[in-house]
């Protein structure tokens, strides 16, 4: 079960009932990059809670009444019916869209983009395999990966890609050719203006626009949504998007 909360966050609830979440969102603390939200995320009880990177809209893990907390972590864990397998790479640093906000990090004087960029654009996908499905949490991660990531990733099921209409971390042509790429069943879009929690200031827009566009699409009508490998078995790139649709606590 995937329980959408708002931007990258997710709570995935296993068969056996284990419940991790997903890149939980703030507003920076330093006032930096302005006000994306006008509430704070749920404190919402979960076994484990997992972060991709360490920028504001993907790290509050402190709203998180966890047991356990495996932030930024790469390698493989196993518990319960679970296997996450975090495979390091790094954040999009180019920005494609109308806001130019990779500029902002060079006028701090960073380089945004490897070999030399600093710790906070380095990003973590998460590989999940549970349930007889192989999920895969984006982040932010850049579109054009070295071959060994997308070795590493395998065949995905289930394909988490941060897109909106401002294209502020991946363009549309850039999440096509990932999809067209890693051809997983279904695709769900993050990282987008959501009316629920997000305001206009943070320059996201809504991704209607690109799930529209799609030939295999739904309009998902809850937050919640509950996938079985017999049930996805013949999709092919079947977007599913949640909208303005998120859970509250």
């Amino acid at each position: 079960k995937l329980d959408y909360f708002g931007h990258c966050a997710f709570r995935l609830t296993t068969p056996q009932g284990l419940t991790i979440m997903f890149d939980p969102w703030r507003n920076d603390p330093s006032g930096a990059w302005g006000l994306w939200y006008p509430n704070e995320f749920p404190k919402t009880v979960v076994d484990i809670g997992m972060s991709t990177h360490s920028h504001f809209d993907h790290d509050a893990l402190d709203r998180l009444d966890a047991t356990m907390l495996l932030d930024r972590m790469v390698g493989t864990f196993s518990f319960a019916d679970v296997t996450i397998t975090g495979i390091a790479d790094k954040h999009a640093c180019e920005a494609p869209g109308w806001y130019n906000w990779t500029r902002a990090i060079r006028e701090f004087g960073q380089e945004p983009c490897p070999p030399n960029n600093p710790g906070h654009m380095d990003n973590v996908t998460y590989l999940v395999e549970t349930g007889g499905l192989r999920i895969l949490i984006w982040g932010d991660n850049r579109h054009n990966p070295p071959e060994d990531v997308f070795q590493a990733w395998g065949d995905v099921d289930i394909l988490t890609l941060p897109v909106d209409g401002s294209q502020h971390i991946l363009s549309y042509a850039q999440a096509d050719a990932i999809v067209e790429r890693l051809r997983p069943k279904t695709v769900i879009p993050t990282h987008y203006l959501n009316t629920a929690t997000t305001i206009t200031l943070s320059t996201l827009e809504s991704a209607e626009e690109w799930v529209t566009a799609q030939a295999d699409k739904e309009m998902l009508g809850a937050p919640s949504l509950e996938l079985k490998p017999s049930e996805i078995t013949g999709m092919d790139r079947r977007f599913l998007y949640f909208g303005d649709h998120v859970v509250t606590a």
